[in-house]
């Protein structure tokens, strides 16, 4: 798949296109996608993706701005498995939050050599979100390309969209989320070096950097990872602040490995959550919280017995 920073192409090859932010690619997303793909291959088109980062909300109003379900990595691994042929990452700033709907779309056109647009039945582009689905219909009247609407994916009578899946994840609901998804939620990250504490109280973890504004949901859940040089592990995570130890706020990803004893200090791994045991708690010392991880640990291989 390849990756471009800007709304330019690399070559005249026309393209099959579809614009959005895609945070989770979830199956909404997928049922977009792989009518874009289809599209594109039956038509002799290029497919591709037009994104932004960082995400107009979090440009706008950063405090409010949504918890990201993928980070920039993540989003691009996850397209390039559905097979996308190119990504056109936009950096949204102010001269691009600036930029008239009908700018955006002449950029699209003239730009990528455009012959298809698909979207999303309720997007919205350009300055004051003036642009809508029947803006990018007239103008493909008048440049000779195809644009086409695509309308939301229900489950279950529930649309599925990225908020479905942060209230799912928000909730504890690792099911529901995954059934939006169509995969368990994940979290992909480096494995860098901590504190070390859960090697003194007999509990090492793999703490796992995060490139997330911020996670969608906190606390103690049963795990699989997966990373390019290991075999799918079980373990016991703590995603959350560790208020037993620390008070900075900072939100940390640590995983207990069951049953390994490996190096793997650098690797990349995958970490898919499939259960929450309990909310993140503040312990009164250290005994305590040493107490109540052994019990974590416990009710995972449980877990894990029982669903295998």
């Amino acid at each position: 798949m390849l990756i471009l920073r800007s709304l330019h192409s690399p070559d005249r090859h026309p393209v099959a296109l579809t614009i959005g932010n895609f945070d989770g690619v979830h199956l909404g997303h997928q049922a977009l996608l792989s009518r874009l793909l289809g599209e594109a291959k039956s038509r002799g088109l290029l497919s591709a993706v037009v994104i932004f980062e960082p995400h107009p909300r979090e440009f706008f109003t950063p405090e409010q701005a949504p918890a990201r379900l993928t980070s920039l990595r993540e989003k691009l691994e996850l397209l390039a498995e559905l097979g996308v042929d190119r990504v056109h990452i936009c950096r949204f700033n102010t001269e691009f939050a600036q930029m008239s709907a009908n700018s955006f779309i002449d950029a699209l056109y003239k730009n990528l050599a455009v012959k298809y647009i698909l979207i999303g039945d309720d997007f919205r582009f350009g300055s004051g979100r003036s642009g809508d689905f029947g803006l990018i219909e007239k103008v493909a009247g008048q440049q000779g390309f195809n644009v086409e609407a695509m309308h939301s994916v229900l489950f279950d009578g529930i649309r599925v969209s990225s908020t479905a899946v942060r209230t799912a994840l928000a909730a504890g609901h690792m099911r529901a989320a995954s059934r939006f998804l169509g995969r368990p939620y994940g979290i992909s990250g480096r494995v860098v070096h901590g504190d070390k504490l859960g090697r003194e109280i007999g509990f090492p973890t793999a703490n796992v950097q995060m490139k997330h504004n911020r996670p969608p949901f906190t606390g103690i859940f049963v795990v699989r990872v997966t990373g390019d040089h290991i075999s799918p592990l079980h373990g016991a995570a703590s995603l959350g602040v560790r208020p037993t130890v620390h008070t900075n706020g900072r939100a940390v990803l640590e995983i207990h490995l069951l049953d390994f004893a490996g190096e793997i200090y650098g690797q990349h791994l995958r970490v898919e959550f499939l259960h929450k045991l309990r909310n993140e708690e503040k312990y009164p010392d250290l005994p305590s919280l040493t107490k109540q991880i052994a019990l974590d640990v416990e009710h995972t291989k449980k877990w894990f017995n029982e669903h295998g």
